[in-house]
């Protein structure tokens, strides 16, 4: 039997920034429900999309629900946000920033690059080369970022949502399997449904305007609170077995050539966690472990084949969600 979150209105607020978000992109609860649940994780999320799927209005739409002080009202800022667009030429310190002469003080300053912000949404990752891909790696793994022999800690609060398209490959560089390892989920929107399609149709000037639709319904502090209260959600034994069973199998499934790390097992529990919390719940579910599965394992594994692809990781997530099923551990 599910048993009540501790602090019920906690959850209120969880639900009231999807409610935010969902103003702007429509009919993608549970698209947004990951998204979420990634960013309590304190994790990162790789989207690849088509164009004008709505990835930058959902970065948007989150930054702009969050109040960048311990209260939201209508006087404080937002959480800090920027957008790069990522090309070919652009360079490692176009991101991290670099050393500028100041000619009042008579010598050489930091100036920070966009990755000091709260939200970056890096468009289009894969059109830059290697070497600026891996600017982002100290950040998003270790939230700092060295610059020569100095190091800056990067914001409390730092949130990347990456995107690449699927289509065009033509000029783009694919993400090296250490840097995919860093997204705790790889997802994507997808198009709507014919009713959400003409609504937004109906609708468009008003869901564009972010601006005036997006109000501020959690401050920084509320979040960081949340995060922290994702990390107490309860995980029954056998679940623990079950990510571990399915972190094991796609190391000896035939058909899988790189399985999941140790390191895909904790993200994998980190996630479950905060899902667990957007949905009302202080423990992880067996379904939770069928939801979470493809957006955060899938991208970490390297198949035989595209079969395989398709398959291998879905026969093993199906049977240890079975297993689990007929334990009852919730009834």
């Amino acid at each position: 039997m599910e048993t009540e979150l501790t602090t019920p209105q906690k959850n209120e607020k969880i639900s009231l920034l999807i409610d935010n978000i969902e103003k702007i992109i429509r009919g993608k609860r549970k698209e947004i429900s990951f998204v979420v649940s990634a960013f309590l994780a304190k994790g990162h999320v790789l989207l690849e999309d088509n164009p004008g799927s709505g990835k930058t209005m959902l970065a948007k739409a989150l930054a702009l629900s969050i109040s960048n002080t311990t209260e939201h009202n209508s006087a404080s800022g937002n959480l800090g946000f920027k957008r790069v667009q990522f090309t070919p030429d652009l360079l490692p310190m176009d991101l991290i920033g670099s050393h500028i002469f100041d000619d009042t003080k008579k010598d050489f300053i930091f100036k920070k690059g966009p990755l000091f912000t709260n939200i970056l949404l890096a468009d289009e990752i894969n059109r830059a080369s290697p070497k600026v891909q891996s600017a982002l790696l100290e950040c998003m793994a270790e939230n700092q970022i060295t610059v020569g022999d100095q190091t800056y800690r990067l914001e409390r609060l730092f949130f990347t949502i990456a995107t690449q398209n699927p289509i065009e490959s033509e000029g783009t560089y694919p993400l090296p399997h250490a840097q995919l390892d860093r997204f705790f989920l790889k997802m994507s929107l997808g198009y709507v449904s014919e009713e959400i399609e003409l609504e937004i149709l109906k609708n468009y000037v008003a869901i564009n305007n972010v601006q005036e639709n997006i109000k501020q319904v959690l401050s920084f502090q509320e979040i960081i609170d949340l995060q922290q209260l994702a990390e107490q959600v309860h995980v029954h034994d056998e679940i623990m077995i079950g990510i571990k069973n399915i972190i094991f199998s796609t190391r000896t499934h035939a058909l899988i050539n790189v399985g999941a790390s140790t390191r895909s097992g904790i993200i994998f529990l980190k996630c479950l966690k905060a899902y667990a919390l957007v949905h009302g719940r202080n423990f992880v579910s067996e379904q939770d472990l069928a939801d979470l599965a493809e957006p955060v394992i899938h991208h970490r594994l390297i198949f035989k084949n595209k079969e395989a692809k398709l398959n291998a990781l879905k026969e093993i997530v199906t049977k240890e969600t079975e297993r689990l099923a007929k334990l009852k551990l919730f009834s």
